[in-house]
């Protein structure tokens, strides 16, 4: 039987509420990719979803950012090197120090796509994971798209595992399409289980114009902050299993 990772972005509680129905997520994902500060999230956030993953089975994974919190992670910030090594490595303390078993890592928001794109910033955050993998005795796998950011993994000896997203538009060239723009987001729970099937048996994505993009991604990704990201992941589950393709976590 063909396995796949289901994982999506949650612990993102802002002023203490949360914006997405956690519970109901980690009762059909795989994988939790959990905010840990930098953009959202607290030690109160991050204590309840290592309870939570304890109780369905679920792996987790830190999704640090910049520290952006007014801008949901989504604001590119200037920091040095040093200074974005230093804050990925707290947010990943703060995560660890909560009791996290931690798998992987998954940058988040602006981050995400900067440390893809410039092997400065993607160099900065490999090197503070590879310090918890240090500290931990353990390889940690990181969880991206960029090129710069495998690249760095591969020559910090990390582990870099691709992903593809159920509920973003995808440009031609395997880029997401930016928010904001047409064609950035996708909303509805029979398309995405569609798309969920033809990525796990086929690797392929279709690009907004209706171009094929190929990708061996091991991990397919809901934002859990999506209005209908529920209904999303349980079709997805539902039409995967009807695929005979089993969601299981690869770390």
């Amino acid at each position: 039987m063909r396995t796949i990772d289901l994982n999506a972005d949650l612990g993102e509680t802002v002023d203490g509420r949360p914006t997405a129905d956690d519970e109901a997520m980690f009762a059909v994902i795989s994988s939790a990719s959990v905010a840990c500060g930098g953009h959202a999230g607290d030690a109160v956030s991050m204590r309840a979803a290592v309870d939570r993953a304890a109780r369905f089975g679920v792996s987790l994974g830190a999704h640090p950012s910049f520290p952006d919190r007014p801008g949901f992670g989504r604001v590119a910030l200037r920091m040095s090197p040093a200074e974005l090594r230093e804050t990925v490595a707290a947010q990943l303390a703060g995560l660890a120090d909560a009791g996290a078993d931690l798998r992987y890592v998954k940058p988040h928001g602006a981050l995400y796509h900067v440390a893809g794109a410039d092997p400065e910033a993607a160099a900065a955050v490999v090197a503070a994971v590879a310090d918890l993998a240090a500290r931990l005795g353990r390889p940690l796998p990181i969880l991206g798209l960029g090129d710069a950011l495998a690249v760095a993994a591969h020559r910090a000896g990390l582990p870099f595992r691709r992903e593809a997203f159920l509920d973003r538009g995808y440009r031609p060239d395997g880029s997401l399409v930016p928010r904001g723009e047409p064609g950035a987001l996708l909303h509805d729970a029979a398309e995405v289980a569609e798309r969920a099937v033809h990525l796990a048996a086929h690797g392929q994505v279709h690009a907004t114009d209706g171009t094929t993009v190929e990708t061996d991604a091991v991990s397919l990704c809901l934002h859990g902050d999506t209005p209908s990201a529920v209904a999303m992941a349980r079709a997805v589950r539902q039409a995967l299993a009807a695929a005979d393709v089993a969601v299981r976590a690869p770390w």
